[in-house]
């Protein structure tokens, strides 16, 4: 066997390479959903995603003689470096991702392309795999490979663990996610907490007001920014990032799968839920043209979705650990549930991610009967 070699992608058509590589390497997994092309595409173009705005960014194949046998992504996401280390970030904090390779030859000679490239700028930790933000496809899956990722959720082969571990990497945090069948209903002890919500003069559940796109795209970020501001891992979201993210999620966004919750008359928790995407696409091959967006656009006009996920949730951190920032969430759940089972066919929910020590959401997520189904690993190394 032939040396692998790894160089960094200069031109578009090792560009292209790289995007290609991942679908031609999980061809043969059942449960693997190749991304839209023209997705995957935009995640590295410079121009238009706003994470470039904080973030430096090199990306790198692995061949084999001819044959590309790998990629990598390395990056430094200045914001980090702004934030308390003991958050599990902090200066000096540098990530890889987007990690695909044929071999163990290939994805250590990659590894340590992304390493020496992080320390030739300067880093001395590297956090990983990061897909490439934190707010992207963060961590490694080690659990739930026998069945099909849901929107924006990671897949990748269960050999990628061992050969990870073995280049000296150490789990530093597990994301997990719940499965929850929703077309049930929740027990009867949270029925009567959404009861004693909805006789609560102070409190309302309203739907999003698509009619004011950017207004309530603010609302929910600011209420985003400030949940999740003490969690592990957390990084802002950048003004910029916030209108990026609302103009590529607005066609999935239905009012009455986003629940933002007032509590005298103030927006103080909100809950975003979507139809799952993946279904749909899976057999696309990862493209749209020339028919598939056809079926797509049809799609979503109603998205007609067995299985959805819940992918965002916060509410404002004065009321974190309190027994009404528990209602609110309890409540936002059951009234996107009551819709999405009578609209849209719900039957399946999966929430998530969450921090394996996250204690308060946890403790929601047990509590309406959800079960762990997948559970994700971020590394951390010295360099």
């Amino acid at each position: 066997m032939s040396t692998v070699t790894v160089m960094p992608v200069t031109s578009r058509r090792e560009r292209n390479a790289f995007i290609d590589v991942a679908y031609r390497l999980n061809a043969s997994d059942p449960h693997w959903v190749p991304p839209l092309r023209a997705d995957v595409a935009e995640l590295l173009n410079r121009k238009k995603n706003p994470f470039y705005d904080h973030a430096e960014v090199e990306l790198f194949l692995a061949r084999r003689g001819s044959e590309v046998t790998g990629r990598i992504s390395a990056h430094i996401d200045f914001l980090q470096h702004t934030l308390p280390p003991e958050q599990g970030m902090g200066p000096g904090t540098g990530n890889w991702g987007m990690l695909e390779a044929a071999d163990e030859e290939s994805a250590a000679a990659l590894i340590a392309a992304a390493e020496d490239w992080l320390r030739a700028k300067g880093m001395t930790r590297v956090l990983a795999p990061l897909s490439m933000s934190i707010w992207d496809e963060p961590g490694l899956l080690v659990k739930g490979f026998d069945h099909d990722p849901v929107i924006m959720m990671g897949h990748h082969s269960p050999r990628y663990q061992p050969w990870i571990e073995q280049r000296g990497y150490d789990v530093v945090k597990r994301l997990q996610t719940y499965d929850l069948t929703v077309d049930k209903g929740l027990p009867p002890l949270i029925n009567r907490i959404v009861e004693s919500g909805e006789k609560n003069p102070r409190i309302r559940i309203r739907e999003a007001d698509v009619t004011r796109v950017e207004e309530e795209a603010d609302l929910i970020f600011s209420i985003l920014n400030d949940a999740w501001s003490s969690n592990w891992g957390f990084v802002p979201i950048t003004d910029r990032e916030v209108r990026y993210i609302a103009k590529k999620m607005r066609p999935l966004v239905k009012p009455e799968l986003l629940r933002i919750a007032e509590v005298d008359g103030e927006p103080v928790a909100f809950m975003l839920t979507f139809p799952d995407l993946n279904r749909i696409i899976k057999p696309f091959g990862g493209k749209l043209f020339p028919f598939n967006f056809i079926k797509v656009l049809r799609w979503l006009r109603h998205p007609w979705s067995p299985r959805v996920r819940v992918p965002l949730m916060g509410v404002v951190k004065r009321l974190q650990s309190s027994r009404l920032a528990s209602q609110l969430a309890f409540m936002m759940i059951e009234y996107i549930r009551r819709t999405g089972v009578a609209k849209y066919g719900f039957k399946e929910a999966e929430i998530g991610w969450i921090l394996e020590d996250n204690q308060g959401m946890v403790a929601i997520a047990n509590a309406i009967g959800s079960k762990v189904n997948r559970e994700y690993n971020i590394y951390a190394k010295s360099l």
